[in-house]
């Protein structure tokens, strides 16, 4: 069995510095809930120039994605395993966060199971505070409920929609699907996207390009 991945930055009193880990200089993003990290894989190889850290904390998924990060030479894309409500506070200083990525997180149907959730109004409210005047929320679900839910808490915790309040964003020609979202596609099934900012400004023709 592999051993769990990126357990040198768990558990750390302050943010490490981004610069010694990566090697490299460039903007700092974060995905949670990576699963088997189709989308990290992608946007990490398309965009060399970002700092890209995936947090999962299954470890089949974690560490099945750092194999395959490995064998593609990825510097620039780190795998933590380990718990995002835990960790992401840890690692980041405020503000330091060009863009955060958070594509179907489980729905936890169950009332009992709705503490597990991720998205939070209080963990939004931290995310708000990592990201940096002008960075972008990456969110996607194929959840209905579960979307209008989470954009009115995204909104509520300070995240501007560009195209107005409760409005979902279309797919774009370049969009980097995850792997699960490529199933979805298939089917066409209708998945709901959130591309939301730290304050105002429009995105660009490829809004996620740093």
């Amino acid at each position: 069995m592999p051993n769990p991945v990126g357990q040198e930055l768990v558990g750390l009193a302050s943010p490490p510095d981004w610069a010694r880990v990566f090697g490299q200089e460039g903007p700092l993003e974060l995905e949670i809930g990576c699963g088997a990290g189709g989308f990290a894989l992608d946007y990490a190889g398309r965009f060399p120039q970002v700092r890209y850290l995936a947090l999962e904390r299954r470890k089949k998924f974690a560490r099945e994605l750092d194999r395959r990060s490995q064998a593609r030479a990825l510097t620039n894309l780190k795998v933590v395993e380990a718990d995002a409500r835990i960790e992401v506070p840890r690692l980041f200083s405020p503000g330091s966060l060009a863009a955060i990525h958070v594509h179907f997180p489980d729905p936890w149907w169950k009332h009992a199971h709705q503490k597990r959730s991720i998205l939070t109004p209080a963990f939004c409210g931290v995310l708000f505070e990592l990201l940096s005047p002008g960075g972008a929320f990456d969110f996607r679900t194929d959840v209905q409920e579960k979307a209008f839910a989470i954009l009115t808490t995204l909104e509520a915790a300070g995240f501007v929609n560009p195209l107005g309040p409760g409005s979902f964003h279309p797919r774009e020609p370049d969009d980097i699907p995850s792997t699960r979202e490529r199933r979805y596609l298939s089917t066409g099934a209708t998945i709901y996207r959130a591309r939301l900012r730290k304050g105002g400004g429009p995105f660009g023709a490829n809004w996620y390009s740093p």
